[in-house]
């Protein structure tokens, strides 16, 4: 048995969830639709280029949620998956985590993405183990603030061991599937890292480093 780690967004899914949660947000009025919009687009564009602040981007993407009951936030969770995670799933994202799951590989997605948005899709994908980005909940309530360390470049790293460490599993004959450049801490340190609708950046250091390179689009 060895781990089978996923990327989850444009990865597993045709897009990306984080960013779809925020215009979910301003479709839905529940937001200053051009302001923020347009935040959720430049903090985009940070991310594809390798430059983003993640904890600026965190207290930004969270700020939302603030005061808002779990029950409240469950609703919209349920809405953003019908309306707008449904229509991302790919067929060839379900065959390939069934191949590890009869393997009797362990499943586990990781994701810089923050897990109020990443933990449905994550249970509708079959997978129990998720690391994301943890919010902060208080009395019940979302407080709009992150916790712990995020899991984004290094980071996912860090997460990573600090499980493997609890659970006694290792790295041994581990797989990593991601499309991003910013996951290459995480793919340098796997003995199966396999490119997946890689970004340009990651395309290129696959290409020159003889990774595999797959489409589950």
């Amino acid at each position: 048995m060895a781990l089978a780690i996923f990327d989850l967004d444009n990865t597993l899914i045709a897009g990306d969830s984080d960013h779809s949660w925020g215009q979910f947000l301003c479709a839905e009025g529940l937001v200053d639709a051009q302001r923020f919009s347009h935040d959720n687009d430049r903090f985009y564009q940070d991310y594809q280029e390798g430059r983003l602040d993640i904890y600026a981007y965190l207290r930004f993407a969270l700020a939302p949620l603030t005061g808002r009951s779990i029950e409240e936030v469950a609703r919209l969770q349920q809405q953003f998956m019908r309306d707008w995670v449904e229509p991302m799933l790919l067929p060839a994202a379900f065959e390939l985590l069934d191949k590890h799951r009869n393997r009797g590989d362990e499943l586990v997605i990781i994701t810089a993405s923050n897990t109020v948005v990443t933990g449905p899709i994550a249970e509708r994908l079959g997978v129990a183990t998720l690391m994301g980005c943890d919010t902060e909940i208080v009395g019940g309530k979302y407080t709009g603030q992150p916790t712990g360390v995020p899991s984004f470049q290094e980071g996912k790293v860090t997460r990573l061991q600090d499980w493997l460490a609890t659970t006694g599993h290792s790295l041994t004959g581990a797989w990593f599937y991601s499309d991003s450049h910013n996951d290459l801490p995480l793919l340098e340190r796997v003995d199966n890292p396999v490119a997946t609708d890689p970004d340009p950046q990651l395309a290129a250091v696959a290409n020159d480093r003889g990774w595999p390179i797959i489409s589950l689009r």
